[in-house]
């Protein structure tokens, strides 16, 4: 074991390394090395002449396995360590099942259905199983679905039998095992009921694993922490690994009460903390400490680090977010010539994905490359494009693409057997779809209902053409009307599957729709100007990626951003309703909002700037903002705290401008 040796680890890490018999709970805040303690910590148990095949280690992404799986080949020999097992819960779950659900009545070759496969066996049990005047959307009958699993529901809960949902669900359990298939929720129910039902099958897996370690533990749920109980026996070696400070994912399922009652799970653990942090700067940490101290129910720790010095942690009060976001990408470019940086060193956090429109357009604008990780590109999103088809349906009927888009968008009764014969009649009569849906002898061989549902939707765009090419037409209130006679705000909301992700959605559509107002302001050329330069922008933007794969500033948001790491980060949108976020006063959850916060704060090495509008856009006009109620918990010894027209007047210091210009000089000089 070249790679091991105990003296590259501080005294806590060690402590944890070595304790390798019985309950440990390892609290590892931010950035203090906890990948590296679990892996040595299956060195160390080797050494000790524990047979590798006895130790599982298991964790939330196939992406966090394989790292810890690569870290441990350099450590220990090979072949050792392709004898530990190392996966995910589900991975670890299918496992298991594969070897006995033959007792649950399933057969061992049983299939796993994917979103999709869910999405089309729903669809059709639906239809089956509602009445001619009930309704219950694909998209909620799956999220209603799979939050009763999680719950460790096999079946409607009592009470419920006679409701829509509850029909479906019970359907849906019933086709599946039909079809010997499985969904991901399945995958974790149906292992804890196997070992729950069966107990040589519970033996044969407790035999199989001598020592345990869960990484990620403040993001189980119920049915994982039963999954790790029962595997654990009466030998209970099991560590887990964990931050309650960093737990935000409840709204998803997990239970924090997971980590902070480990004790009531697994009586008498040892406890160590790690709070040595070895990613950032000490104001960046005292900031951090000093915000999280203000939840109430925590295990507490206070990060430090050995770094010596670092920069204050901006908070800047912006005008509104345009402002904002010029501002930032300004920076952005200023430090990367200055600093002789790379863009991959600057990342921009932001609570919703909507926040991201500005900084992509600045980023275009002056040809900085960034990739977007946790959501998709603002103009890559559904709800833009389905909008942008409306618009070039009703400017252009013949356009086939846009109009295949929106046809049954949202659900009107146009079906894909419709579609079908639909665009094979315009292939054979050579002429566009749209002109095919409105031809007699097409619509005479549709069922009735097919036919009223084709004729009303030729009959809406028909009549929003028309508008729109009326003189003096005003474009953005015809597309602002369209939207909301087809009710696709309300069919967006019903398809997300949390009320934040509808509220992204719906904050896209209505951030389109002022856009197109602002450029109807500076622009004469109408919707058909606007849609050509949409679609420039979407080139542009892929062909930037081809050149910078992977490279660039990172647009990220503080729910995806948990576990990663950037020199220089800009934390977008520190507003009340924001950071937190409204909806959590009422919901009880402004605990874990303080977390996000705490996440966003952390991943900042070296810089840090939040920023605040006195005014955003919200629903497509100007909202007064106020300073996040967080910003009154921040340590005021460790910000610098202004407003932009401040920052703007702010003199620089004599050496850092001869050390801006030095730094210029010699990039100038390098090309």
């Amino acid at each position: 074991m070249s790679g091991f040796r105990l003296s590259d680890l501080n005294p806590e890490q060690r402590e944890a390394v070595r304790t390798t018999e019985g309950s440990l709970l390892i609290l590892a805040g931010a950035g203090t090395g906890k990948t590296r303690v679990i892996t040595a910590r299956v060195c160390c148990l080797v050494l000790e002449g524990v047979d590798p095949s006895n130790i599982l280690a298991v964790t939330f992404t196939n992406k966090a396995a394989n790292e810890m799986r690569e870290r441990l080949v350099g450590m220990m020999d090979k072949k050792e360590a392709k004898q530990v097992t190392m996966t995910t819960f589900h991975a670890l779950c299918v496992r298991i099942l594969r070897s006995g659900i033959d007792r649950l009545g399933y057969k061992n070759n049983f299939s796993i259905y994917d979103e999709g496969d869910q999405i089309g066996l729903l669809k059709k049990i639906i239809t089956r199983t509602a009445a001619k005047d009930e309704k219950l959307d694909h998209n909620v009958a799956k999220n209603l679905i799979s939050k009763a699993k999680n719950n460790g529901l096999r079946e409607p809960a009592p009470g419920e039998e006679q409701t829509l949902a509850a029909a479906v669900f019970a359907r849906y359990q019933a086709e599946l095992k039909t079809l010997n298939a499985v969904d991901f929720d399945d995958l974790l129910l149906l292992a804890v009921q196997l070992l729950e039902e069966h107990e040589e099958v519970r033996a044969i897996w407790q035999r199989r694993f001598h020592y345990l370690m869960v990484d990620e533990f403040q993001d189980t749920n119920r049915l994982q922490l039963r999954l790790v109980t029962l595997l654990a026996d009466e030998r209970k070696n099991v560590a887990v690994v964990g931050d309650d400070d960093q737990s935000i994912y409840g709204w998803r399922g997990a239970e924090v009460t997971n980590i902070l009652e480990f004790e009531s799970h697994f009586p008498n653990p040892k406890v160590i903390k790690l709070e040595q942090n070895y990613r950032s700067t000490n104001a960046i940490l005292q900031t951090a400490n000093q915000l999280i101290r203000n939840n109430p129910r925590r295990r507490a720790k206070n990060l430090w680090s050995a770094q010596p010095g670092g920069d204050k942690v901006r908070v800047i009060a912006m005008t509104d977010d345009r402002q904002e976001a010029q501002f930032v990408v300004d920076e952005i470019r200023t430090r990367q010539i200055t600093e002789a940086s790379k863009w991959e060193d600057f990342a921009v956090l932001f609570r919703m994905n909507a926040q991201s429109r500005l900084v992509e357009q600045h980023l275009r604008s002056q040809k900085i490359p960034y990739r977007i990780i946790g959501g998709k590109s603002f103009f890559d999103r559904r709800e833009v494009k389905d909008l942008l088809a409306y618009a070039s349906c009703v400017l252009n009927t013949d356009d086939d693409v846009s109009l295949l888009r929106i046809i049954n968008t949202p659900a009107r009764g146009i079906g894909p057997s419709v579609v079908e014969e639909a665009v094979s009649f315009s292939s054979k009569a050579r002429c566009s779809v749209w002109k095919a849906l409105q031809d007699r002898e097409f619509q005479e061989g549709l069922p009735t209902r097919s036919r009223k549902a084709v004729t009303a939707f030729a009959e809406l765009v028909d009549r929003y053409e028309t508008r729109l090419h009326e003189p003096l037409s005003d474009q953005p209130k015809i597309l602002r009307d369209l939207v909301e006679e087809v009710g696709y705000l309300e069919d967006l909301r019903r398809s997300c599957k949390t009320p934040e992700e509808a509220l992204s959605r719906e904050t896209n559509v209505r951030d389109m729709l002022t856009s197109f107002e602002q450029y109807g302001a500076k622009s004469d050329e109408g919707l058909r100007g606007f849609l050509d330069e949409m679609l420039l922008r979407q080139e542009k933007e892929e062909e930037d990626e081809g050149e910078a794969k992977g490279s660039g500033v990172t647009l990220i948001t503080l729910h995806a951003a948990k576990g990663l790491e950037f020199k220089n980060v800009y934390l977008l949108g520190l507003e009340e309703g924001l950071l937190p976020h409204d909806r959590s006063k009422t919901e009880g959850t402004v605990d874990e909002e303080r977390r996000l916060l705490y996440v966003g704060i952390t991943r900042a090495m070296r810089t840090l700037a939040m920023t605040w509008c006195q005014h955003r856009i919200k629903y497509g006009s100007p909202s007064p903002c106020v300073i996040s109620s967080f910003a009154k918990e921040l340590p005021t010894e460790h910000l610098d705290q202004r407003s932009h027209t401040q920052l703007m007047h702010t003199q620089m210091e004599p050496q850092t401008i001869t050390a801006r210009f030095d730094a210029l000089r010699a990039l100038l000089e390098s090309q």
